[in-house]
């Protein structure tokens, strides 16, 4: 396999001499346009052949077609096995299941060859494979797509809330964990009848589930890789059973902007509600996002309240629980559903406040003048009668700014509120000057683009000028030229 996909960046330099006799590395043009190709992070594949002598092998296979260089995507399929590989593995002897930690690849026995000097996994049992997040190198590029994984803690107490709430079954958005954990279940616990769909921008997943279990996807842009039958997917999963008993959990990165994950969660939200009858029901959700993003997140979902259980992640240095002060994770499940419905464990440090009705951590005492548990953090809050509101225990009152922040913060640091007014009520794209200031730039734009095509056309002028008086010497020389030689 690793020598085919070597190949590959060749195929340029070789496609000539394959023509003429020699071997190389050939694109085929599928016969059937409507069979879709397997997709890789660079979106579908092509389908190569190789060809040696003037003649093609047998067995084709895809690869990625933006990269020519196997170590920029390892990503390789043979076309006759693009449904049924994890049943051949499965089919296996455990001796003979095998997966290569350098491509991320389940092998069968024809691989083998290809990988020998690759660092190799052997006796991979059936539960491994249950559990491919075990088995898979966590993403760790945080601007783009850094994986951090539920710790099995977490899974189980999100697992036993679901079941507790009735939910049968669990849209899964970039929760590849949660979703196997309540596969392994489900196959476990004649009980248990959740069923779970994963949506991960992932494609390794892709060797491990069917097509009815995973779809390759973006939650930024709510792109489904594999186009109308995934999305078809997805839709037939939320409308089941007229959208009863569906809810949705997502665990995005957290270096995403929340506004354009706001806007695919409500085509989402759209999605199922074209299967419901009634419209004033809302689609459950848990939110997993950092308790700084309260803000944001209900800005764009006004019904969502944020839960103090601490969700804590197995490969994050950092997301850990148990931990106290400001090393606890920051992480909380946003929700629509009431708080009063859900239980949080009491032998984990939560209790239940009765004026709050709802479940708070330890250190979240009620304070009488907000009339609320008002901590984010973990920690116990201070209220502030000046600022009229409870503030991190660290933070005192500054004189000069008129509101709580660190000790050795800067005064003259930039304040909260409106970019364009100043004013602290509201942000800048609330603004009422906003038409205003678009009017102004607008205006500036058309003053700057009127004086850049004004210097062009003097430029161009004067270039017309320069070849006209070029032009004139040119004839004046050889009319002077002729006369001499007259």
């Amino acid at each position: 396999m690793a020598a085919l996909r070597d190949q590959l960046g060749a195929v340029e330099a070789e496609g000539s001499a394959s023509r003429q006799g020699s071997s190389g590395v050939e694109v085929v043009l599928p016969s059937d346009p409507a069979t879709p190709a397997p997709l890789c992070p660079h979106g579908p594949t092509l389908l190569f052949v190789k060809v040696s002598q003037g003649k093609e092998e047998t067995r084709r296979f895809y690869a990625c077609s933006a990269c020519r260089d196997r170590k920029d995507c390892n990503f390789f399929q043979w076309e006759d096995e693009k449904i049924g590989r994890y049943l051949k593995f499965i089919e296996l002897p455990l001796s003979q299941r095998k997966f290569c930690q350098r491509c991320q690849q389940l092998l069968l026995p024809d691989d083998w060859e290809k990988h020998h000097e690759h660092p190799v996994m052997g006796d991979i049992s059936v539960a491994q494979l249950k559990r491919p997040s075990q088995l898979l190198y966590p993403l760790e590029n945080k601007k783009t797509n850094a994986q951090y994984l539920f710790a099995d803690r977490s899974c189980q107490f999100l697992i036993d809330l679901l079941s507790t709430l009735g939910f049968k079954r669990v849209l899964c958005i970039g929760t590849p964990r949660l979703h196997e954990l309540i596969r392994l279940k489900a196959s476990g616990d004649k009980e248990s009848n959740i069923k779970s769909l994963l949506l991960d921008i992932d494609f390794r997943y892709s060797q491990f589930y069917m097509e009815d279990s995973f779809c390759h996807y973006n939650m930024f842009n709510h792109h489904f890789f594999d186009g109308e039958a995934a999305l078809e997917v997805c839709r037939t999963f939320l409308q089941e059973d007229k959208g009863e008993g569906v809810i949705m959990v997502t665990d995005p990165p957290f270096g995403g902007l929340v506004e354009p994950l706001a806007v695919t969660f409500k085509k989402l939200i759209a999605m199922w509600k074209e299967g419901q009858s009634q419209d004033n029901k809302e689609l459950p959700i848990f939110w997993i996002f950092p308790y700084f993003f309260e803000s944001r997140i209900c800005q764009f979902f006004p019904s969502f309240c944020m839960l103090d259980y601490q969700v804590d992640y197995d490969n994050h240095a950092l997301y850990k629980h148990g931990k106290t002060g400001r090393k606890q994770s920051p992480v909380r499940i946003f929700t629509n559903i009431p708080p009063n419905k859900i239980i949080l464990p009491v032998e984990e440090g939560y209790r239940f406040c009765p004026l709050c009705q709802r479940y708070v951590s330890l250190e979240n005492q009620h304070c009488e003048q907000c009339n609320s548990c008002t901590s984010k953090d973990g920690r116990k809050w201070n209220h502030c009668f000046l600022c009229k509101k409870c503030v991190k225990p660290s933070w005192i009152h500054c004189s000069i700014c008129k509101h709580c922040a660190l000790p050795d913060h800067s005064c003259k640091g930039p304040k909260d509120g409106c970019f364009i007014c100043g004013e602290l009520d509201h942000k800048r794209g609330a603004c009422p000057r906003i038409s205003t200031s678009k009017k102004v730039n607008k205006a500036v734009r058309k003053q700057k683009k009127r004086k850049s095509n004004k210097m062009k056309m003097e430029t161009t002028k004067g270039e017309s000028m320069n070849h006209t008086s070029v032009t004139r010497k040119k004839k004046r020389r050889e009319r002077v030229h002729q006369y001499l030689c007259s």
